[in-house]
Parts: structure tokens; sequence; C-alpha cells
């Protein structure tokens, strides 16, 4: 019988329950022998992968890098892919850098295959770091099935620190957040926003978010919020999805959770 993450509670109780219990559950999931048999081919395969299309040729190699940022249902879209992955992150042009969405530019860099140098998958741990990172977005997965509200404030504690050490300005940060549909989803729910909110002026939306960051958090750094307040934007995050009005964010907030986790 497959690992099914113990999720027995919602809101701030069940994401406190799973904090409690996280590493044994993780390590319970990875166990599973689908998990073992998938870092075995990672492990066997990965350093002879030497190109973008050595990595689009292997599906299941292609699944877990994917999976690793979060990106898995781009599978089938092979030439965006391709794109992606070889283009240049040193030419602003190219259109890894041009995606609002930096973890594609994560993807590219983590794999090498577009900048100057040998590709990275024959670095000593790169394989291990790879099938951390598929784990650890595989589980959040699987605990969403159950509640995707924590699935989001799983996705929170990965995805911001990783945004929050990039490169460039700190609205640059805050515009990546704004790019990617969990993390808003998680900003906007805590801070108690409407669903016009998407709608008005992208620039606008930076001043507000960055007002709301202040006054609730106490700081408007995105490098800060990762670093010491992930925890109050997560509890304000699942007490709102949890006790919030029906109207907020247009819906039940746990529904609206699930329909953008369903749209990538």
């Amino acid at each position: 019988m497959s690992f099914v993450p113990a999720v027995p509670l919602g809101g701030y109780a069940g994401w406190r329950l799973l904090q409690a219990t996280l590493g044994a559950q993780q390590a319970a999931f990875a166990a599973r022998p689908d998990r073992a048999a998938e870092a075995a081919h990672v492990r066997d395969r990965i350093a002879a992968v030497q190109s973008a299309e050595d990595l689009l040729a292997d599906r299941r190699l292609l699944g877990v890098a994917l999976g690793a940022f979060g990106l898995e249902a781009d599978i089938n879209a092979r030439a965006f892919l391709r794109q992606v992955l070889t283009g240049d992150p040193g030419d602003p042009a190219a259109l890894v850098n041009r995606l609002a969405d930096k973890r594609y530019l994560a993807l590219n860099r983590a794999f090498g295959f577009g900048g100057p140098g040998a590709p990275r998958t024959g670095e000593a741990g790169f394989a291990d770091r790879l099938i951390a990172a598929h784990r650890e977005r595989s589980f959040a997965a699987a605990v969403g099935e159950q509640d995707p509200a924590l699935r989001l404030a799983l996705n929170l504690r990965t995805e911001l620190p990783e945004i929050a050490a990039g490169q460039g300005s700190e609205n640059a940060k805050w515009y990546a957040v704004l790019a990617s549909p969990r993390l808003r989803a998680v900003f906007e729910t805590a801070f108690g926003l409407p669903k016009a909110f998407a709608a008005i002026d992208i620039d606008r939306q930076l001043a507000v978010m960055k007002a709301k960051a202040k006054a609730a958090l106490g700081t408007d750094s995105v490098p800060a919020i990762a670093a010491e307040r992930s925890e109050a934007l997560v509890r304000l995050y699942l007490l709102r999805a949890d006790a919030g009005p029906p109207g907020l964010r247009g819906g039940d907030p746990a529904a609206v959770a699930l329909q953008l986790l369903g749209g990538g």
C-alpha cells in the first residue's frame, strides 16, 4: 500500500501538526518503491545527460527535473522547454529571462545547458540535489490532495527562499512573487485582498503588496520575510483561508487553491 501523508486537521492547527511530523512523513514518502526506483533511475542516467535534447529524450528524467521546480505541468511542452533549457541566462533577450515566472530561469541555471562551460549534470551531488527537490515538491503535492491550502503553505517555504536568494532588486523579487500563482494566492489571502486585486495595474499591485507586508509582517523585504517572517505569513494565510468570508478571493479559499494548483 502506498504511503499517504497524514493530514487529520486543516488550517493552522493542521499546519502545526504537519510540521511536527514532517521529517518522519517525508522519510516514509521517500521510501515508497516508486520513489526509490525513480531515484535510482536519476542516479544511473543523469551524468550522461549532456544536452537539452538528452533530457527531453528521457521522459522519466524530465519528469523529475520539472517536478523539482514545480513545473511538472509543462512536461509535454517540448518546444517551449527546449527554448527554456538552451537559452543563455546571461542574455536579457533570451526567452528564459523574459518569462515572469523565475522557476524557468532556475531550471535553466540548474542544468547549465545554455551558458558557458559544461553542463552541471556531472557535478558531484547534482543527482542528490535534484532528487531531494523533487521529493519535497512531490510530498507537498501529496499533501495537497488532502488539503490544498497546506500544499500552498509548504510551497511557500520552498519557493519564497529561492526568490529571496535570487539576483535582482527588491521590486524584482516582488514581481517574481506576483508572477507565481501559488505564492500570489498565499500573499493575497493572507493580506485579505479581493479577487479584483489581480486586475489592477501591476505597479499598483506591487505598492499595495509591499504596504500590506509592512503592516502585517513588519517588513516589505522579500528576503526578510523568507528568513524571519514566513511562519507569520503562513499563519495569516491559513487563518484567513480557514475562517475567511466566502467572498474572499472570489470563493472558498481551499477551492481557489485547488484551482490554482490544477492550473500549474
